[in-house]
């Protein structure tokens, strides 16, 4: 299993800060590092707990916050009450991922983390990536609809690959290869009807059946 996304947050108001990073902290996942409220701390934080990603503010009391994104090498969105376009700008070119416009709702940041653990679970590999794969990788990340590029068999390939030998449910497939459980659900109903794959039936602790999958080998 592989370890939390750990997330830093720099934001100089420690309200809001602190609501960031209960945000953090609820999702599946990831670990909520202790937030900071300047650059300099952040600096220190990024040495010394060498978090994966970074929800920073654009301007903080000791710098600019764009900058830092850029410097620092590690993924990064911004949050900020400024919605001019030139900041907007500065922050794309400085690679932030995502740009937030202060106050905003604590499901849309949640969504967003949920989009960046899905895109990083897809380019976490050391295999070469084929374009159809870098195309739903950035698909993911900003809200596309999965790309016309994607063909269905590329897609059921995917999912295939990432069932392997094991027995894995519609959500863990999707976690595996970076797409929404729906599409996942769906490629699997379409590999099960061709009997590529094989359903199967869980029970849990609450007595509704889990369906789980599993390729069948000829």
């Amino acid at each position: 299993m592989s370890r939390p996304i750990r997330v830093l947050v720099v934001d100089d108001d420690f309200r809001v800060a602190g609501l960031h990073r209960d945000v953090v902290a609820s999702r599946t996942g990831f670990t909520a590092l202790e937030s900071v409220q300047s650059l300099g701390a952040a600096r220190q934080a990024v040495r010394t707990q060498i978090p994966d990603l970074l929800l920073v503010d654009a301007f903080l009391p000791d710098g600019d916050g764009v900058e830092f994104v850029a410097a620092a090498g590690i993924d990064a969105f911004v949050l900020s009450a400024a919605t001019d376009a030139a900041t907007v700008r500065r922050a794309l070119q400085a690679g932030a991922l995502a740009y937030l416009t202060k106050p905003f709702d604590a499901r849309v940041l949640a969504e967003r983390l949920d989009r960046y653990a899905r895109m990083r679970n897809l380019l976490v590999t050391d295999r070469p990536l084929e374009q159809e794969q870098i195309d739903r990788a950035l698909a993911i990340m900003h809200g596309g609809a999965e790309p016309a590029t994607v063909a269905r068999s590329a897609t059921e390939q995917l999912i295939l690959e990432g069932l392997g030998d094991d027995e894995a449910s519609a959500a863990e497939i999707a976690d595996r290869v970076g797409i929404s459980r729906a599409t996942a659900q769906r490629h699997l109903a379409g590999l099960a009807s061709r009997g590529l794959v094989e359903v199967r039936l869980r029970y849990g602790t609450t007595g509704r059946p889990e369906h789980r999958y599993i390729a069948v080998r000829r």
